[in-house]
């Protein structure tokens, strides 16, 4: 059993950062990749930005190319996504998705709730 948690969302002010916090975990969880993606109200879930686990090259949409960043530690499977510069048209829940290696199985976090005032 691999459980995904999310952490770290809330309200900012347009112009502010948030960090977001996900981390992995199973007795024989290893990861292929770990991102994030996001579902605004009445909106299909989008790609944000995802971190392969082997050489940590990492890949952007292209809407938060220069604002945000995404980073791992290694130990405990985290990856964190720093988000800066926020608009209101990032206020999202922000979902984690850990695929495993080897099967290649997606895991997903519950969502965490960001929201960006004007």
């Amino acid at each position: 059993q691999v459980q995904v948690v999310e952490s770290g969302g809330g309200l900012v002010q347009s112009g502010g950062s948030l960090r977001l916090s996900c981390s992995a975990s199973g007795r024989t969880f290893s990861p292929l990749a770990m991102g994030w993606f996001r579902q605004a109200p009445g909106k299909e879930r989008e790609f944000v930005a995802t971190m392969r686990w082997s050489g940590g090259s990492t890949t952007y949409s292209d809407f938060v190319k220069g604002r945000f960043a995404i980073s791992r530690e290694r130990a405990g499977n985290t990856v964190h996504l720093q988000m800066n510069s926020l608009t209101p048209e990032d206020t999202a829940v922000y979902y984690c998705k850990a695929t495993s290696a080897g099967w290649n199985r997606d895991y997903w976090g519950k969502g965490t709730q960001v929201t960006v005032s004007s």
